[in-house]
């Protein structure tokens, strides 16, 4: 299908089927607009389509299709190797990659958000918003069961999403969906039908119900917080036998309500040290492992092995306290950040696979972003004239803190030493991940209450968690503890965007707003890799620590 004939048949498609230009229609028409006019790529148009809920329609007019298949043997053992889940493995709250890795074999959300082709659906089969964007409907796909055989109804999905926004349930999702969704908001509207009354108005909701937000599996809604016992879920996979502290295996679900898993069996061994990990997967005792720099040397042209990764708007932000000397000036702020090598940093420490960042949360791949605003570079000169301005010619000491995780304490070095061109003295206090996370709470955590850090945060396929947990007044990982009304309202504005055009608008002047005010310091957004067998192919995962083995075949 050429490239008119697409559009000509998006846009017959809402002159038969949309009454008047509603939510849903500004988006897509203006999608269709920018695509035509060669300002959007096939694969964003499509991502908008699945945040419409538009997938099926696309597919079922061939649409943007893929290649054929490469046809596929059933049968065999997956083998992973992941690092140690950090407490009992609960979709409710869940944190760390390896339990996300563990879950994401039984459990399913209402939409996937693959790398690839973004919304997809799972337990929902479409979704749509009011006019306001304020109110969202999905409805179900009919016939899913859990492993236990019971039938997916609406008043399991309710029961899920009030578990989540309720402040008792200890749910690590609350931060996603603060300001966003609250008790009450999930409705049963029939069996195969639910609502969602959002707090405000949000063009991006379907994200905060898809694998976006890990926690938001879909459980019974007679879930007791026992998940280690049975793994109760939906997906491909079902429990065989799980060891705290060893490993899990899970066989096949021959009841699964989509193409049954190629696979026989996954079995998943927890490993203390990565290192453990790529000595196992070189004497040929894994088949997929995590990835780092560091390992990724281990492998470099053995033909043995492969290294898959995927594009995400992952960071390592920089938090300044701005209510704290001496970052309340943001001329210092700004001197910091302009010390920094951007380029270097990707090629250097990251190998090249990342993209520079402009110290906000929107990274490239967000169709949303404004990229016509200016791009921050390394500049020694205005960093000291800033310093000298602000009082401080001579620079300052300050500690940054940070965790013992990734390639982040390479990164606090790097961050030092391109500080000290400016006279900026940096002290580094590297501590394990769990003493530097502390309770995640204000007032007792070394993330939170820091003068200076660096935090990982995951991939997310809108900004709009990242926007609102990291640097609203009110966010729950307001680490820079950034307190700014103008900026606040410019979220809502953004939030109530009813079409691509609008959004950009609103991002871009969230963008200028934060290069000026600079609470953090976002200079790459990395991609997301996991390493595997030559002989295996088939395995996707998202840049969120999702594993997602159901097409897996050896060669």
């Amino acid at each position: 299908m050429t490239k008119n004939s697409d559009i000509d048949t998006l846009r017959d498609h809402f002159g038969r089927n949309q009454s008047g230009r509603n939510h849903t229609g500004d988006i897509w028409n203006v999608a269709v607009d920018e695509y035509a006019q060669g300002f959007l790529k096939r694969r964003d148009l499509l991502k908008y389509a699945a945040l419409l809920g538009l997938t099926g329609f696309a597919a079922s007019q061939g649409l943007f299709t893929p290649g054929a298949a490469r046809a596929a043997t059933t049968g065999g053992t997956v083998r992973v190797g992941l690092g140690q889940p950090t407490k009992a493995i609960d979709p409710v709250t869940v944190t760390d990659p390896a339990s996300i890795g563990v879950l994401s074999q039984v459990g399913e959300y209402l939409i996937l958000d693959d790398p690839k082709d973004g919304l997809q659906p799972k337990l929902a089969l479409s979704w749509q918003a009011d006019e306001t964007a304020k109110r969202w409907t999905f409805k179900l796909r009919p016939g899913v069961k859990f492993h236990d055989g019971r039938t997916v109804t609406a008043k399991d999905v309710v029961a899920s999403f009030e578990r989540l926004v309720d402040p008792a349930s200890g749910s690590s999702a609350l931060s996603a969906y603060k300001g966003i969704l609250s008790k009450g908001g999930t409705k049963v509207v029939d069996d195969e039908t639910v609502a969602f009354d959002l707090d405000q108005s949000n063009s991006n909701f379907p994200f905060y119900v898809s694998s976006d937000v890990y926690n938001a599996v879909i459980l019974p809604a007679d879930y007791a917080g026992d998940f280690e016992k049975t793994f109760n879920g939906t997906g491909p996979f079902k429990l065989d036998s799980f060891r705290p502290k060893q490993g899990a295996s899970f066989v096949r679900n021959p009841d699964y309500w989509g193409d049954k898993a190629l696979p026989d069996r996954v079995e998943i061994k927890f490993f203390d040290d990565e290192q453990a990990q790529v000595l196992a997967l070189q004497a040929g005792q894994l088949d997929v492992i995590p990835s780092t720099t560091r390992l990724e040397l281990a492998i470099e042209g053995n033909p043995n092995f492969k290294l898959l990764s995927v594009q995400a708007s992952s960071h390592d932000p920089a938090h300044l306290r701005t209510d704290q000397a001496p970052f309340t000036d943001k001329r210092i702020r700004r001197a910091l950040a302009l010390t920094i090598d951007r380029e270097a940093v990707v090629k250097g420490l990251l190998k090249g696979r990342a993209v520079v960042g402009n110290d906000t949360p929107f990274a490239p791949i967000f169709p949303s972003a404004d990229p016509s605003v200016p791009q921050r570079k390394q500049d020694i000169a205005e960093a000291k004239r800033l310093l000298g301005e602000a009082g401080v010619p001579n620079g300052f000491e300050v500690t940054l803190t940070t965790e013992r995780a990734y390639d982040i304490p390479d990164y606090a070095v790097l961050i030092q030493n391109f500080a000290k061109k400016a006279g900026i003295d940096i002290k580094l206090n590297v501590l394990p991940q769990d003493a530097y996370y502390g309770s995640a709470t204000f007032g007792s955590s070394p993330w939170l209450d820091s003068n200076l850090g660096i935090t990982d945060f995951g991939h997310r396929g809108t900004p709009d968690i990242f926007l609102n947990a990291t640097l609203k007044s009110t966010g729950s990982w307001n680490a820079a503890h950034f307190n700014n009304p103008a900026y606040d309202a410019l979220l809502i504005d953004y939030g109530k965007a009813r079409d691509l055009q609008a959004q950009r608008l609103a991002a871009g002047k969230i963008q200028t707003l934060l290069l000026d005010e600079t609470p953090l310091i976002i200079s790459y957004f990395s991609q997301y890799s996991r390493i595997v067998s030559a002989k295996v192919e088939g395995v996707r995962f998202t840049a969120i620590s999702h594993l997602l083995l159901d097409r897996v075949s050896f060669v």
